[in-house]
């Protein structure tokens, strides 16, 4: 939240200690963003680009519509690409 650059990051990634089926939202988050969301083996579930909603209490969610063990935040276009077969995990 309130990041104008990401600077020498290419982004940030969320590991949940289970399965999750929450949302993202980007609620104070100044830049455009894409996520990545992959299961508990690695593989890629959904990519998502997620819009700036400024301050407003009501900011569109994101999800992936499925259970994910692991969520990568990136700038705008960098995840979109990424083939259905792509493994985080190696």
């Amino acid at each position: 939240m309130f990041v104008t650059d990401l600077g020498d990051l290419d982004g940030m990634l969320f590991v949940f200690d289970t399965p999750s089926a929450g949302s993202f939202w980007m609620k104070n988050t100044l830049m455009p963003l894409d996520i990545a969301f992959f299961r508990t083996d690695g593989t890629l579930i959904a990519v998502l680009e997620m819009e700036p909603c400024g301050d407003q209490e009501s900011c569109p969610t994101y999800s992936p519509g499925a259970d994910y063990q692991y969520a990568l935040e990136a700038p705008a276009g960098s995840l979109i690409d990424l083939d259905p077969r792509t493994l985080l995990l190696p």
